[in-house]
């Protein structure tokens, strides 16, 4: 049997989804040749200035922010966040890495063979690499040299994705991802969506209920039945 495709829409600069990668790793493992994550970018952090400086701006602005994203970092052991995150270092845009991410994606696809049939991993690692930069280390990773920088270590062919971006081909890579965001009417960050977009579980879900969700359709694979669970 065909492994079902779950799409992962996400903001690399969403507390929730950097906490969450555990359970798409989890996702991954428990599954394995069952499941295949379509990984996909939302803009919830497009305009940070507006988003949090003028959204919290009786509640402390960015330093507010910042209080609150330590408390949810808190909840989590697996997870760290440095003091800088949303104080001092205010990346203006998730635009930057998600249009970097989407360029290391294409050429991920071009480069590598049967695209369709295994998840990017080179992809994951330097998604992972950029959040991990901002929230445990304070990077601004808004910054194209940084974003250059965290994913050295990987083994990419760096001029491949600054062309893509020149070309303005990782753009429409992004556009696209944007654009079915709307089309599924997603609502925040992190979102998984099953089943031809007939489920979405969205936001800090616990990985049972995610685990019931998948073995439900595998279950009953049929893409024209909604599942029960």
């Amino acid at each position: 049997m065909a492994p079902i495709r779950v799409i992962y829409f996400s903001d690399v600069l969403c507390v929730w989804a950097y906490a969450g990668q555990a359970r798409v790793d989890a996702i991954k493992r428990s599954f394995a040749s069952e499941v295949l994550i379509d990984y996909r970018f939302c803009a919830v952090f497009g305009d940070t200035a507006t988003k949090i400086g003028e959204a919290w701006r009786d509640r402390d602005g960015f330093a507010g922010y910042g209080r609150h994203v330590a408390g949810v970092v808190k909840r989590f052991e697996h997870v760290t966040l440095h003091p800088v995150a949303w104080t001092k270092v205010r990346p203006a845009s998730s635009l930057s890495p998600h249009v970097f991410l989407s360029a290391v994606l294409d050429w991920e696809r071009s480069t590598l063979p049967a695209p369709l049939e295994r998840e990017p991993k080179i992809f994951e690692s330097v998604t992972w690499a950029l959040r991990r930069g901002f929230f445990q280390d304070g990077l601004d990773i808004s910054r194209r040299e940084i974003q250059f920088e965290l994913a050295r270590p990987f083994a990419i062919d760096l001029a491949a994705v600054a062309a893509r971006i020149e070309s303005g081909a990782a753009f429409a890579t992004l556009s696209a991802d944007y654009q079915s965001a709307d089309k599924m009417r997603i609502e925040g960050s992190p979102t998984l969506v099953l089943n031809d977009g007939r489920q979405k579980l969205f936001g800090n879900l616990g990985f049972r209920v995610i685990e019931a969700n998948i073995k439900e359709l595998l279950r009953d694979p049929h893409q024209d039945q909604a599942s029960w669970c």
